[in-house]
């Protein structure tokens, strides 16, 4: 029961990380407008994305863009785009494998061995795709801040963390965790499993009970007579 609830919950957080995985991607708001010093038009908004930017007036009217090219954007948005696209494709693959390593699934049979080993897999792909997510964000966050405080870049230039940033992180951190969850799953079913083995079962130690008490042999009856 205890490893069914472990199952349970690794999907559902596995599930909230594809899906928080495939929003950051397509998310603009990776990189927003700092009002700060004589930047102080607030009504309006830039963000920029892996994708687009937008420019949001007033809070009324948005204008998005998609970039003409690749080249456009910066090496950490770059790396940022291939990243979360791996990120993604990875994440759906240990949502479907997490799926076919359930108990309740009966598509891959009735063998608990087998499906302890592709949930381990799916959770570390899992895992894997949480510090894939983490490193683009991370590495775009520390580029916005060291952007900020430079005083050579020009204050329209500055950018502040956008929401996504924000999201991605959460998201790096429910894959990894749900992730854990499917080893500790698979770490169970093994301990479980040693433990049965380890323990004859009541009918085995009759059996070598009695199979101990031999009749005597033909020798034996000799000597008797």
């Amino acid at each position: 029961m205890a490893t069914h609830a472990l199952e349970i919950a690794g999907l559902f957080l596995g599930g909230v990380g594809m899906v928080g995985t495939v929003a950051v991607t397509v998310m603009p708001q990776w990189r927003v407008s700092a009002f700060i010093e004589n930047n102080i038009v607030v009504f309006e908004n830039f963000w920029e994305g892996l994708w687009m930017n937008c420019v949001r007036q007033a809070n009324i009217r948005m204008q998005c863009k998609i970039y003409d090219s690749l080249l456009a954007l910066s090496p950490d948005l770059q790396a940022a785009r291939g990243l979360m696209c791996a990120a993604s494709v990875m994440s759906f693959l240990a949502f479907m494998m997490a799926i076919l390593g359930m108990k309740c699934t009966r598509c891959t049979g009735d063998n608990e061995k087998v499906k302890a080993h592709i949930l381990l897999t799916a959770g570390i792909i899992f895992i894997i795709t949480g510090m894939v997510v983490l490193i683009p964000v991370s590495w775009v966050a520390n580029a916005i801040i060291r952007d900020f405080y430079n005083p050579i870049v020009n204050v329209a230039q500055k950018r502040e963390l956008g929401e996504a940033l924000y999201l991605g992180w959460t998201t790096a951190l429910v894959l990894i965790v749900g992730g854990a969850l499917f080893c500790c799953v698979f770490c169970c079913n093994e301990k479980s499993s040693s433990y049965r083995y380890s323990i004859p079962s009541h009918r085995t130690t009759q059996k070598s009970y009695h199979t101990g008490k031999k009749s005597p042999s033909v020798y034996s009856r000799s000597q008797y007579v």
